[in-house]
């Protein structure tokens, strides 16, 4: 490929589509791209022109750099909607994306002043924990925590459950609760030290921090953090705008 400098398209974009197409067909995740100075000479542009373009695709999450080895093309992102619609694991697993699950925590916990005034009780109230940590293959992917105003019993007899079922549909199956109405934040942070331990990344290391408020009846019955290693996941939004 090469560029046209007769085009009326930029001749940044033009290398910009280029190296798109690369990453799309010709290289592999992990792969090393050719230098600043390798591509400045190959399309006759200037270095500047090509570090613009390269750290662009890095903002863009499509390739990665590691300073003083080079840059790198990125592993491909797992695309998910919004979690009211569908949890994580169900819409992967649609993607035909094997997902694995691990129950840390099942059982019954006594509330911090945080977590107690997001649940509307007492400081001390005894409630159910479940914390759980979702891989893609071998790799880990979340880490989930979630606080539910139940009694725990046929979630502790019936633990398995939590490995091969997602937690809402035990909820309504065997609890017969289903949330009437959702509310989720969604913020990027950084791993604490007792994170990258869980998720086996580095301190600092990028992740996206969702909080989900479940009600039903406007009372509260569930909430859950869930951490996501950011570079995995795409969140997509779409909307459907009536005309006025």
């Amino acid at each position: 490929m090469v560029l046209k400098k007769t085009s009326h398209i930029p001749l940044w974009e033009q290398l910009h589509q280029i190296i798109i197409t690369k990453i799309q067909n010709d290289w592999e995740p992990g792969d090393k791209i050719p230098s600043e100075n390798e591509l400045s000479r190959e399309y006759e542009l200037s270095r500047m022109t090509v570090r613009a373009v390269l750290t662009r695709l890095v903002e863009h999450g499509l390739l990665y750099r590691v300073p003083g080895k080079g840059t790198f093309v990125s592993e491909k992102k797992n695309i998910i909607t919004p979690l009211p619609f569908m949890g994580i694991r169900e819409q992967l697993e649609d993607q035909g994306v094997q997902i694995n699950t691990v129950v840390l925590r099942n059982e019954k916990v006594k509330l911090t002043e945080r977590i107690a005034n997001i649940l509307g009780v007492p400081v001390g109230t005894r409630v159910h924990l479940v914390e759980r940590l979702r891989y893609i293959g071998d790799e880990t992917l979340s880490a989930h925590r979630s606080y539910l105003k139940i009694d725990g019993t046929f979630l502790i007899k019936h633990a398995e459950r939590l490995i091969s079922d997602q937690l809402c549909v035990i909820l309504e199956d065997s609890y017969k609760i289903r949330p009437t109405m959702i509310k989720e934040t969604l913020e990027s942070v950084y791993a604490t030290t007792k994170l990258s331990k869980k998720l086996g990344v580095d301190d600092t290391y990028p992740l996206l921090y969702l909080k989900d408020y479940k009600y039903q009846n406007s009372e509260i019955f569930e909430y859950s953090e869930v951490y996501i290693k950011a570079d995995k996941i795409k969140l997509a939004f779409e909307f459907n705008i009536e005309s006025r």
